[in-house]
């Protein structure tokens, strides 16, 4: 079986502090375990992106966010419990995280993964994994894998094989950024 090979060859490169590249529950990303400092500078490294752009991360449930989010807003709750779709929400400020995956004020984006292969993995490994589209910084996110450059897939430690031949086109999340007060701001529709 693919799947359950993919998850065990993803752990091992996550537990190892390398990157993946895998199929999230929106578009092709590069993975990386996001409480490891040295994983989070390897993202950087391979997007050839600036380190002060902060890193939005994958969670399996409410459970695990309340890990990494301090502070998180009611409204928060109600939305998961609605939003029929993938949704990234933006909080005041993240916990337990490694250095680069916080934007320099504190806030971090968080998405609630329902995917199949994602929420597996993520249960698994019991920690949440950096989820960064699978491109050079500044140039345009894949839709689907075959859309991802060689030298993107060539600086990873694993390429996940699940999905690989599905064309259907993808595109990234909506971001919302929910304050303390419970004021919601849309960052991206």
């Amino acid at each position: 079986m693919i799947f359950d090979e993919d998850i065990k060859e993803s752990l091992t490169a996550l537990k190892n502090g390398d990157i993946i590249l895998y199929p999230t529950d929106t578009i092709w990303g590069l993975g990386c375990d996001a409480t490891n400092p040295s994983a989070v500078k390897k993202i950087f490294k391979i997007k050839s992106r600036s380190e002060n752009k902060s890193l939005l991360i994958l969670v399996d449930g409410e459970a695990m966010l309340e890990r990494y989010v301090q502070d998180i807003p009611e409204i928060v709750f109600e939305l998961t419990g609605v939003s029929d779709s993938p949704l990234t929400i933006i909080y005041s400020k993240g916990i337990n995280l490694a250095e680069g995956v916080c934007n320099v004020d504190g806030s971090v984006g968080v998405r609630i993964c329902h995917d199949e292969f994602c929420s597996e993995l993520i249960r698994r490994f019991r920690k949440p994994i950096v989820s960064t589209s699978a491109n050079f910084s500044g140039k345009p996110s894949p839709e689907y894998y075959g859309e991802i450059e060689d030298l993107v897939i060539n600086n990873v430690a694993y390429v996940v094989k699940y999905r690989q031949d599905d064309r259907q086109k993808q595109s990234a999340s909506p971001v919302i950024r929910i304050e303390q007060n419970g004021t919601i701001k849309i960052i991206r529709q």
